[in-house]
């Protein structure tokens, strides 16, 4: 077993991320590296227009953990929120199967703006940061709009219609996306001077194939030693609707060697939950994955990069 270990020797980490397990880990990494040197790439395919806003679910997930103001117990929204102007929407007859908090919309509302007047998502992006007082670079996957779909036995649902307002219900036949195909050109950039990937506890159909399958992306990562954390535990997710998704698309239990499989010429490494069976083909680390506490983030943090110091 490899000791966690803070203040490891890479220079520039690239982390890949989406959803709450992502941005955990994401808040670990930058406890224990140099703001300058982590830079995480976040998937942008479950962004949607919502009463005329722009919502980047995955995009405020990281930066509300960075910020420190992420609500502690769901993961995802703003700790201490109130949700006076969505009671009024309810009131009123809108849309009410997608909630959005007081404090919430002001984001959109900036975000939405900025990006009205001309502003590129990637800047907007490193504006709000900024006012967040958030350290690593945040980067969205891509520029423009792409937008996962899902072919279920129900029809082909956007990725908010089948996981929010059918709670992840109708069975997948196929996950894919829509929309430009270009990675942000920083994205590129990013990894192309790292020395180091992370793939974190996301779920690979719907968090991390959207940013890996990104024109450039696969190639550029090639070039760089990449690891994992496996967001499979005692055969079950940890959060969403993951090991469904395995069983219906790959066919097989949801495992260490699920994730293994799915990302198959691409790690050099998998970090899994201790008492998991270590998949065939790829170096695997024993670890703690679930992270309860931000001591937790922060130590699997330290032992994944200390893992990936060491394999080949």
């Amino acid at each position: 077993m490899i000791g966690a270990t803070r203040g490891p020797g890479f220079r520039r980490v690239v982390a890949l991320s989406g959803g709450v397990g992502g941005a955990k880990l994401v808040d670990g990494l930058a406890a224990v590296l140099p703001a300058e040197a982590l830079t995480v790439v976040v998937n942008t395919g479950d962004d949607f227009v919502h009463w005329g806003l722009r919502i980047c679910p995955d995009l405020d997930t990281v930066m509300y953990t960075l910020a420190g103001l992420a609500h502690p117990v769901q993961g995802w929204g703003l700790a201490d929120e109130s949700f006076a102007a969505f009671a009024m929407v309810e009131r009123l007859g809108g849309p009410a199967w997608f909630r959005l908090g007081d404090h919430d919309l002001g984001v959109h509302l900036v975000r939405t703006q900025r990006l009205a007047a001309g502003a590129a998502l990637s800047a907007v992006t490193a504006e709000l940061c900024t006012s967040l007082g958030i350290g690593p670079r945040i980067l969205p996957m891509c520029e423009l709009p792409r937008a996962t779909m899902l072919d279920t036995a129900d029809g082909t649902l956007d990725f908010q219609e089948w996981l929010v307002r059918r709670r992840g219900a109708p069975a997948v036949n196929r996950v894919w996306s829509t929309g430009p195909s270009a990675a942000c050109p920083a994205v590129l950039d990013a990894i192309a001077d790292s020395d180091l990937i992370v793939i974190g506890p996301s779920n690979p159909y719907v968090s991390i194939d959207p940013i890996l399958n990104l024109d450039g992306v696969r190639a550029a990562l090639a070039a760089k030693p990449v690891v994992a954390v496996s967001p499979i535990v005692g055969g079950k997710a940890v959060k969403g609707p993951l090991a469904g998704m395995i069983e219906q698309l790959a066919g097989r239990a949801a495992s260490p060697a699920a994730i293994a499989a799915h990302y198959r010429g691409l790690l050099a490494g998998l970090v899994i939950e201790r008492g998991d069976e270590a998949p065939a083909g790829v170096a695997s680390l024993p670890a703690s994955t679930v992270m309860t506490t931000r001591d937790d983030r922060a130590r699997l943090a330290a032992d994944v990069l200390a893992f990936a110091e060491v394999v080949p």
